[in-house]
């Protein structure tokens, strides 16, 4: 695998989670699965050098470890060790569990961050990694392989999605809207079309020989009232 087949492969998961709220910018997930892989997905699916730690499981990372060996640089000289890494079912599921590590409070200065840069420099100086040249090496590979283009798209992509949820809520209310005046127009029709109300009774008992109709609006029925009053001040006469 090349790697530019590599960052393919890759790039659409990390522009996933990026959409989904994670911290980190693509550019910098993939310099750093390139640096800490080699561009080789290994079986473990751990991308990022990720070791066991506390060894508490997750919805994402459920448990699995995997032996092997590395390398630390500890007071200027490189050791080789041995150490514990966690095994992932998936790439997604590595990186949701990463983001999850990236919350604790050490890592401030990654989730703050708004520039590549920044992130590259807050996960060296965050101990993420012992290697003195991490956040130097992390940059040269993004500019390298141009994968500041992928922070550009999942800002875009991000973008789309608000939009069309924005639209979605303004449908949303417009529909609603549109009920509320049905409603009322339902209920309008009803008030529209009611019998003479109480206070109408005489007057409708009244004028029952000129209309045909035991049906009115409320404000037929207030003017007829009106109308018997005035009769009913002459005396009554029809």
């Amino acid at each position: 695998m090349t790697r530019e087949e590599f960052i393919a492969l890759l790039a659409p998961i990390a522009i996933r989670v990026r959409k989904e709220g994670a911290s980190l910018f693509p550019s910098v997930r993939l310099a750093q699965n390139i640096l800490e892989t080699g561009g080789k997905i290994p079986p473990t699916n751990n991308l990022g050098g990720y070791k066991v730690g506390n060894g508490v499981p997750n919805a994402y990372w459920r448990g699995k470890v995997v032996n092997q060996g590395t390398w630390e640089v500890y007071n200027g000289v490189t050791v080789n060790i041995t150490a514990a890494f966690r095994a992932y079912d998936s790439v997604y599921d590595f990186y949701k569990d990463q983001e999850l590590l990236f919350q604790n409070a050490r890592y401030e200065q990654v989730r703050s961050s708004t520039s590549l840069e920044g992130q590259a420099k807050g996960l060296q100086a965050s101990g993420y990694a012992t290697d003195p040249q991490y956040a130097a090496k992390l940059i040269q590979l993004i500019g390298t392989y141009n994968l500041k283009r992928y922070d550009q798209q999942a800002a875009e992509e991000a973008a789309k999605v608000a939009k069309d949820l924005e639209q979605d809520e303004r449908l949303a209310r417009l529909e609603d809207g549109v009920k509320r005046i049905e409603a009322a127009l339902a209920r309008f029709g009803r008030i529209e079309d009611i019998e003479a109300p109480s206070w109408a009774k005489d007057a409708a008992e009244y004028f029952a020989p000129y209309f045909d109709t035991k049906t009115g609006s409320n404000d037929f029925w207030r003017i007829l009232t009106i109308m018997y009053r005035q009769q009913a001040g002459d005396g009554g006469k029809k």
